[in-house]
């Protein structure tokens, strides 16, 4: 596969690291349902059901000797969100983390944004190694000393201290949505960002907490007229007037807030018209887009189905550049996989670092690298039997029907309950996470 910096499909991946109890009884809270590299690549954060966001850092020994790539290690662990209770409509609201975004670095310290169906909120992560000694008007245990038997003034110094990393909550922004939110995207503008849920699309500024507009908003006047719902949004990484919004009806939408306040206008449709020979039952479901993802270089942007992968240039709409099939074995397994609610996972596709290899996940904890430049593609494994330090990852190969060679699985022996929903790619480096139920995988490049 290409990477971050090039080269052809010479690349092999290795196992590096796991996170996560290796064990088979999975509590629900700790399975990860979104995993996030930072601009730089140094951070990696990831959520889980339980509310709770875990950063890890790259250690800094290493970075001088590619060779002997760093390992990611635990860098700070928060609860984000806690379960709530909506008692105008009796319900309860979840503290799944659905979304994480790295806001760009400005100082030392780094910002998030993390986000449950309802809720968003900007994370402080900043770093502490001194503390203040020498207070005159308390003791160093915190209390407070009487002001009149102070008879000498001190200078209060800074003194060191074990590393401490802290985060703390700086800004809540509830109360928008009405429906579960599914996308948080940050602006190139550094100061507003937007927020999806299923029928509306708002614009926060960052420092504004009480109040968002609304620039896209697809709620019918009668609720039974409802055919379509937002599945994902996304900002252009360069251009902060335009962002795209996806539908389950397959359809993605460029809207350009210059245009107009509400965006119900679009200004581009991206649309493939569908094969009839592929008309099926399901064709409905299975043409829902469950994720946008502009390319770095804002030329294209790639939308992952249920079955497959589409890259969209932006300056044509009736049809994408490229298709690749992901996991197209399982057309014929639709029935089965509509019965056991399969059919409606939501799958995560990214870039690497300069746009030519794609990668999204698939069952039984298999993975797709999708090279771009040569029309090759690979499908690779997360599981436990590769977890040796460097082991080379080895392709895996599906019989859909026939004959079974050696080295293929069969169609029928996939486990459809390991399923990498989450994948995210180092924005400099050949180093990716994948998320498999409660672990997290970190591959690199063999460097040899």
């Amino acid at each position: 596969m290409a990477g971050a910096g090039g080269g052809g499909n010479d690349v092999q991946w290795c196992f590096s690291q796991v996170k996560g109890a290796i064990d088979d009884d999975v509590a629900e809270a700790d399975i990860i349902s979104t995993v996030e590299f930072n601009h730089s690549g140094e951070l990696l954060a990831t959520g889980d059901k339980g509310g709770r966001v875990v950063i890890f850092q790259q250690e800094t020994e290493n970075k001088s000797q590619p060779q002997c790539r760093s390992e990611y290690n635990v860098y700070s662990t928060f609860q984000s969100h806690e379960p709530e209770f909506d008692y105008l409509k009796s319900l309860e609201i979840e503290e799944k983390i659905n979304k994480i975004r790295w806001l760009p670095q400005k100082n030392a310290a780094q910002f998030l944004l993390s986000t449950n169906d309802k809720t968003i909120k900007l994370w402080k992560i900043s770093e502490r190694d001194k503390r203040p000694e020498g207070y005159n008007l308390k003791e160093e245990d915190g209390r407070y000393r009487d002001a009149t038997t102070i008879t000498t003034l001190r200078v209060p110094v800074f003194r060191p201290m074990d590393l401490m990393v802290e985060a703390s909550p700086r800004r809540v922004f509830a109360n928008a949505h009405t429906y579960h939110i599914n996308s948080i995207s940050v602006n190139s503008d550094n100061e507003t960002y937007l927020s999806a849920d299923d029928l509306r699309i708002n614009l926060w500024h960052q420092e504004i907490t009480d109040r968002s507009f609304n620039i896209v908003d697809i709620k019918p006047a009668n609720m039974e007229e409802l055919t379509e719902v937002i599945t994902a949004a996304e900002f252009h990484p360069h251009q902060c007037n335009t962002f795209v919004y996806s539908s389950s009806k397959g359809t993605i939408r460029l809207c350009d807030m210059r245009a107009s306040a509400l965006c119900d206008k679009h200004s581009k449709l991206f649309e493939e018209p569908e094969d009839p020979s592929n008309r099926s039952f399901f064709s409905e479901i299975i043409s829902s887009i469950s994720d946008v993802k502009f390319s770095h270089n804002g030329r294209y942007m790639m939308t992952r189905d249920y079955l497959s992968v589409k890259i969209w240039d932006l300056n044509m709409e009736n049809r994408p550049v490229e298709t690749y099939q992901v996991h197209e074995y399982l057309r014929s397994k639709l029935c089965s996989l509509y019965e056991n609610d399969c059919i409606f996972d939501k799958f995560e596709c990214c870039w690497n670092g300069n746009d030519s290899v794609v990668m999204t996940g698939s069952y039984n904890n298999f993975f797709r690298m999708l090279d771009r430049t040569q029309r090759r593609d690979v499908t690779l494994e997360a599981s436990r039997e590769s977890c040796k330090s460097r082991q080379v990852l080895k392709p895996r190969r599906v019989c859909a029907g026939g004959k079974r060679k050696k080295d293929e699985i069969s169609v029928d022996s996939l486990d459809f309950n390991k399923k990498i929903l989450h994948t995210a790619w180092h924005p400099q480096d050949n180093i990716i996470a994948v998320a498999t139920t409660n672990n997290l995988y970190i591959f690199q490049e063999k460097v040899n």
